[in-house]
């Protein structure tokens, strides 16, 4: 075999498991692919529960149905509808090393509808960080202007927004990388910037705004909670002994006074203390969170055209699966980390758990009994 014609076995071997794009296929062993099966379809199935527990609770409980509860519920459709209409495509792609099956038509919807849902989850999150900035720090003025109509405005328009950015690659502004083999979103620079910068790049940084403000607030509330010279919450009790005295002493009876309204305030200022702790907590998982989870992949996304070029990707193709599998599981993380923090939610999530395990345990008595009466 002289050099050419070794030359060209090599190249058609390895052609074989590349993309026109230079894109090199993985290749899985059989464990391998039920490994990878295996995490990806419990990943997909937690993710689906988790979010739809969110919807039917908020949904059918009367005391969940708030105004500020459809920032929830607009969070966990995107995030279920990530795991119903992206994740079983990109897991079969996956389980085969990468390489889409489905088609160039259903391509650009799939990207379409990618895209869609991760934004509209991201910038719900940015929402919801402003509406519990807004609640601590305007409390009187902001829950009346909270109305269900308002809200819903709100996400209709994160919706709204959150689709305009799938549609350049759909009319023209830049076509999407689609061959035989890769399917991948445009990597035309101006398109690029433009749409991780809305997607990820100003919500973030709105997020993390709010969260040092937030900060900020609890640790000014933690500075002034003190009341010098009056004991403190937990000597409430002495205020029954002080009411008993003053039936004999008037000047009693007016320090008796002072000190229940010092008091009065005092249990004031910890509730409003306590809101703006738990508040700064839950936003600093939140953004904690969505930030190790996104972060990475939208800093490869943003760097790709510039470093590959706008005709394809030479990134290694199980680096972008693996940034892109857990950009994913911020969807997951998400309703476990509201149900964490809010009571109403963990309480309503142990009603449904009880009432299926009942159900499921009332058919399985059935079926024993049956199967039990047809023996005998």
């Amino acid at each position: 075999m002289n050099l050419i014609t070794f030359y060209n076995v090599l190249q058609t071997n390895f052609t074989e498991n590349d993309t026109s794009c230079g894109e090199q296929m993985l290749s899985h062993g059989n464990v391998e692919k039920v490994l990878i099966g295996g995490v990806l379809t419990v990943l997909t199935l937690f993710t689906i529960c988790g979010n739809l527990l969110v919807v039917i609770s908020v949904c059918f409980v009367k005391k969940l149905k708030q105004p500020s509860n459809y920032l929830i519920v607009s969070l966990a459709v995107a995030d279920l509808s990530i795991a119903v209409a992206v994740m079983p495509f990109v897991s079969i792609t996956d389980l085969i090393g990468g390489q889409w099956i489905f088609g160039q038509v259903f391509c650009n919807v799939f990207i379409a509808m990618d895209v869609m849902c991760c934004t509209a989850s991201i910038m719900t999150l940015c929402v919801i960080s402003i509406d519990r900035y807004l609640g601590i720090t305007k409390p009187l003025t902001y829950p009346v202007r909270q109305s269900g109509r308002c809200m819903a405005k709100i996400v209709l328009s994160v919706w709204l927004l959150s689709a305009s950015i799938t549609l350049p690659p759909l009319f023209g502004w830049a076509q999407n990388v689609n061959d035989d083999k890769v399917c991948l979103i445009t990597q035309d620079v101006g398109y690029t910037i433009y749409s991780t910068a809305v997607a990820f790049y100003i919500p973030m940084s709105v997020m993390l705004m709010m969260y040092y403000r937030i900060y900020r607030a609890a640790k000014v509330s933690a500075a002034k909670h003190t009341i010098q010279g009056f004991p403190k919450v937990e000597d409430e009790r002495n205020s029954v002994d002080c009411v008993a005295a003053a039936l004999k002493f008037q000047k009693e009876v007016e320090e008796c006074a002072s000190f229940s309204r010092l008091l009065k305030n005092d249990r004031k200022n910890i509730s409003i203390f306590k809101r703006e702790q738990k508040a700064a907590a839950t936003l600093g998982i939140v953004v904690g969170a969505f930030s190790v989870c996104w972060l990475p992949f939208f800093l490869m996304s943003t760097a790709r055209p510039f470093i590959c070029g706008v005709e394809c990707s030479c990134v290694p193709l199980w680096v972008e699966r693996f940034l892109l599998w857990l950009g994913y599981a911020n969807s997951l993380i998400n309703p476990f980390i509201y149900a964490f923090f809010n009571r109403d939610l963990r309480t309503t999530y142990r009603n449904i758990f009880r009432e299926g395990y009942m159900y499921v345990y009332r058919i399985t008595d059935i079926i024993v009994h049956t199967w039990h009466t047809q023996e005998h």
